[in-house]
């Protein structure tokens, strides 16, 4: 394939600060590949850092990214020119103390981004071209020729939504709220209703709750609505835990109150440093209930993430609502941070 000496890219400048800018095609090296992107997803937590302007510029971020493989490195096996394949940007060292207990978010080596359009790693998809190093293989994935790309840049959400749903503690049957029913929410009703789970949705719009229902959620509920705590009560006596997607904090303390002794609070959403909130300690030490946090994605769950995608059990196409070009990018990122009621999944899509 012909590859071009420059390209287009969406630049981080500073806080609010986006440029359409021409940039080098990354040359690879040993080990790598370089993917034409295709379509790669708006997260959360980019939105955050260039709002918050959290991080360094300048970056090129974007990192639920799928593609094409137009260049393979020297020694690179098992991948072929021309494969659609869905990326993945951390991989966890599997040797440190952290990932013997597991906990891969916080292994150094999974800290490193793999993925790169230039400047300083942070995953690149707003860009033509990446760079995909060796230390992220592991985590690519090619795509099923009847899928799609924007089927393929969905496994890393619906990863972490996956690797959330594994760190509570659940039997079939059990009740779970899930409160926020924008794209995370969505995903977390589905997965726990295909492990068996009753899922009360709770969320501000009516298009999701509507949505929320076609995916599982056996009750739905207004989260404005003055009678909401009684409303929970009513459909679920002993709520078994609480999925907090949203970066509310009061939702925090419902969900505490409204779960039963022993049962679980999961945040997802609540990913800025340095926001805290009051908690009663007597529901964690008398009542024993679990508040509990999850991060980031887990590459060992990377096949059963493709699994549920390419098979459509979770079939991300009916949440993906807009799809922006790569020189409206910044419009993209706005529309996610302030959603509205025809908005959900926001992607960026090229050619």
């Amino acid at each position: 394939m012909l590859i071009p000496k420059t390209m287009q890219a969406v630049v981080y400048r500073g806080r609010d600060d986006l440029r359409v800018e021409t940039l080098p095609v990354p040359k690879i090296r040993s080990g790598e590949l370089l993917v034409k992107v295709a379509v790669c997803g708006v997260c959360p937590t980019d939105i955050k850092k260039i709002h918050y302007g959290t991080v360094p510029s300048p970056r090129v971020f974007g990192h639920e990214t799928s593609g094409t493989i137009v260049q393979l490195g020297a020694g690179v096996k098992g991948f072929r020119v021309g494969d659609r394949v869905g990326l993945h940007h951390h991989i966890p060292c599997m040797k440190c103390h952290y990932c013997e207990h597991r906990a891969f978010a916080q292994c150094a080596g999974y800290k490193r981004t793999g993925i790169t359009a230039g400047f300083e790693p942070a995953g690149g998809g707003y860009a033509e071209y990446v760079r995909v190093m060796p230390f992220v293989l592991g985590g690519v994935v090619r795509i099923p020729a009847r899928n799609s790309f924007l089927e393929g840049a969905m496994l890393e959400p619906v990863n972490t939504v996956l690797k959330g749903v594994r760190r509570l503690s659940l039997l079939r049957g059990d009740s779970v709220m899930v409160v926020g029913q924008g794209p995370i929410g969505l995903m977390f009703t589905r997965l726990l209703k295909l492990r068996g789970m009753k899922v009360l949705a709770t969320d501000m719009m009516d298009s999701r709750l509507k949505l929320a229902r076609r995916w599982g959620a056996s009750k739905v509920f207004r989260a404005d609505d003055l009678n909401l705590f009684d409303k929970i009560k009513s459909a679920a006596p002993r709520l078994d835990a609480a999925v907090v997607a949203v970066p509310v904090d009061a939702a925090v303390q419902q969900a505490l109150e409204l779960v039963r002794g022993s049962g679980q609070v999961l945040l997802f959403a609540h990913t800025r440093p340095g926001d805290a909130a009051a908690i009663d300690l007597s529901s964690i030490c008398m009542q024993e209930k679990d508040l509990v946090g999850s991060y980031s994605a887990d590459y060992t769950l990377q096949k059963e993430a493709a699994r549920l995608v390419f098979s459509r059990q979770i079939d991300m196409r009916q949440i993906i609502s807009h799809e922006f070009p790569l020189e409206q990018t910044a419009a993209a990122i706005a529309l996610a941070s302030k959603p509205t009621p025809d908005s959900l999944k926001i992607v960026v899509k090229q050619g």
